[in-house]
Parts: structure tokens; sequence; C-alpha cells
């Protein structure tokens, strides 16, 4: 795993407007995250997981403080510009997997591809080798409404990983799993750390998901001005 800095957090903070009522969510963040990390942000609903992957996704906007991926600071980048950042760095896999219901296994798989310059044949071939990478080639032409729920989270993850970005966030991954389809999506994220060497940084209230990451954040014991990574023995 390298040890390169991937993700650098500096003095951010977040405020939300509550009517007229500014309500902070974070003040003055530091964090670094290194590139190839697996990280489980943690903690009691309401102490802003969700929005702490958004800020490092480029999905929200810092009050104040800088956020530089890659030497990238994706703070100071314009909406229009963020926007073609993300698309281009940024895999996302969501709890209950947003899926076009209209369209097959392999054509949700292949929006992503649609914002690139690739050929409808290399988009295919794309498409392809991921359906390989997550276990399901022989399911390219189904439905959603034709596959288990594990299956429709390996359809989300194959999406998100086929333009293969910086890196992948994931958002309650297994929240809608019951508990043996749940590990084996953990398996299957566990695989892309290790074998394909993804960044991953995925919210999580479930303890048997976190134990497949490399790192963890506490937001529940975090001080947060000096949010360090806790390192963990992945399972």
């Amino acid at each position: 795993m390298a040890n390169d800095t991937l993700i650098k957090m500096s003095n951010v903070s977040k405020h939300y407007l509550k009517g007229k009522t500014e309500v902070p969510v974070y003040e003055d963040i530091n964090l670094s995250i290194p590139e190839g990390a697996f990280v489980a942000i943690m903690g009691p609903s309401g102490c802003g997981k969700t929005t702490l992957l958004n800020l490092i996704g480029g999905l929200d906007h810092c009050s104040s403080g800088t956020i530089e991926v890659g030497g990238q600071a994706i703070s100071a980048l314009s909406d229009s510009r963020l926007a073609a950042w993300r698309a281009r760095h940024v895999g996302i896999v969501f709890q209950f997997y947003n899926l076009m219901p209209v369209l097959t296994a392999a054509r949700n798989i292949e929006l992503p591809l649609l914002l690139t310059k690739l050929s409808k044949q290399e988009r295919a071939a794309h498409v392809q080798t991921v359906l390989k990478v997550v276990g399901l080639e022989d399911r390219a032409d189904h439905y959603p409404n034709e596959l288990s729920g594990g299956q429709e989270q390996r359809v989300a993850i194959a999406r998100a990983i086929v333009s293969d970005p910086t890196m992948l966030l994931a958002d309650e991954p297994t929240g809608d799993l019951d508990k043996t389809t749940a590990k084996e999506i953990m398996q299957l994220l566990q695989e892309l750390n290790q074998r394909f060497g993804k960044t991953i940084i995925m919210v999580t209230h479930d303890h048997h998901a976190a134990e497949f990451a490399t790192h963890m954040i506490d937001l529940e014991e975090a001080d947060m001005t000096n949010c360090h990574l806790i390192e963990t023995q992945a399972a």
C-alpha cells in the first residue's frame, strides 16, 4: 500500500443555514488519508458521517479551509470544474443502489462512460471487464428487478469503478442487505482495495463492515481539529 497522501483537509469548517440560524457541523478539521487506504467512517446518527464523505468527494462545499485530492485543491474549483473533476476521479456506491430500472445491468454500468470520448466498442469492453470483476458476467442483460439485492449492489459497484476513478465513496453500502450478502459485498470492496489498489472511503454504522477497512475514523471519539486515522487490522 502506498503511503503518499491522497486526501488532505486543512482547517476545514462546514456550516449549514437552518432558517436564519447558522448550524456548525465541523470546525477546523485537519485530516490526511493515504493513497490506497480503505477508510471506514463511523459514529452515531447525525454526527456528520455523510457530510464528511461528501466534502471529500466534492459533492458538497466546505464553508472555509482547503480540501486537496491528489494535490488538486478541489475546494477552490468552480461548480462546473468540480463536476468535471468528480466525473474523472470519484466513483459512488449508494445504500439503495440507485440503478435505472429501465436499463439492463450492462447499460446501468455504462452510464458514466457516456460522459467520456470512448467509442461504443470501447465502452462495451470496459463494461465486460468490470462485470467480470464483480462476478456478474452472466447477468449483463438482466434488469434490476430480475436481480437480488446483492447483485444490484454489485452492479452499482461496477458502475462506480467502470471509469477507473481515483477513489471510491461508499455510503452505507451494506445497509439494505442481509448479513451473508453484506459480507460478500465487503469482501468485494476489500478485493478492489487490496488487488486493484483502490482508495475507498466508506460510511457505515456496521462494525462487521468496518472490520474490512484498513483505517477508521470514529466521529464519536475523534478530536475533529486533529482527526487522525486509526489504523486497523483488516478482516
